[in-house]
């Protein structure tokens, strides 16, 4: 799904780059649980891809005004290696909206055991259809947002018991047009750390993809993804940073 158009067309002086990276890999994706906002942390071998990350990023000469994670351990660390290594001493502006897509009642579970107490379609489904949510939590259980601390200052209305990938797309969609897209039209370099399904929703607004095409998306843990995108922070073309010549 990684296009390149020839940057030519485009005058290279009202290019803006911005790069997003999810984080490295998880003791969770390691382990083929659902994570969600399940905080859990890198994994040794998620450790090693946040370093790499960084020395790719620095070789290929890039650094960054700005940087933008989610409220996830897993993420927050990433940046911390990442920030570290480069090295870069930068703010770093965490939030909720970033967060992974809300696994609802599968959070924690391994995908054997959820398709037993679920069935297949409930947990098939919400993997490959973009409107389909999982199993839902209760507003009792203590995987739901509203009952830890730090979502404490939150709606409870607005935290969610699971999520569609459309869902993930409504709340990300007005901190990316209200928050994030601002500071790049000032002109600074933003580098996003998040998660899978977030990044993904970020993509499809950035590609202007069709539901379809954004659930046929990969995205590597700990592997930077530059856009490249115009002044009107269209995107132009992307690549990942270890493939840029």
């Amino acid at each position: 799904m990684l296009k390149a158009i020839p940057s030519a067309e485009h005058p290279q002086h009202s290019i803006t780059k911005l790069v997003l990276l999810r984080h490295g890999q998880s003791i969770w994706n390691r382990d083929k649980k659902f994570t969600g906002w399940s905080d859990v942390p890198l994994s040794p071998k998620g450790e090693k891809e946040a370093e790499q990350a960084a020395y790719l990023l620095k070789q290929a000469g890039f650094t960054f005004d700005l940087c933008f994670c989610s409220t996830l351990q897993r993420a927050r660390t990433t940046a911390q290696i990442v920030l570290s290594a480069m090295p870069l001493n930068i703010p770093v502006v965490e939030s909720w909206r970033l967060n992974e897509r809300h696994y609802g009642a599968l959070e924690g579970m391994e995908r054997w055991p959820a398709i037993k107490k679920f069935g297949i379609w409930p947990i098939l489904g919400c993997q490959i259809k973009f409107d389909a949510t999982p199993p839902h939590l209760t507003t009792e259980d203590p995987r739901f947002p509203g009952n830890q601390s730090g979502y404490a200052g939150i709606d409870k209305n607005e935290l969610p018991t699971g999520e569609s990938i459309q869902k993930t797309l409504a709340r990300v969609r007005p901190y990316w047009q209200e928050t994030i897209q601002p500071e790049i039209q000032q002109g600074k370099h933003v580098l996003i750390i998040s998660h899978r399904n977030t990044l993904r929703v970020l993509m499809m607004l950035l590609d202007q993809l069709a539901p379809t095409q954004v659930m046929q998306l990969k995205l590597a843990t700990g592997r930077p993804l530059v856009y490249e995108l115009d002044q009107q922070l269209s995107s132009v073309r992307h690549y990942y940073v270890d493939d840029l010549k």
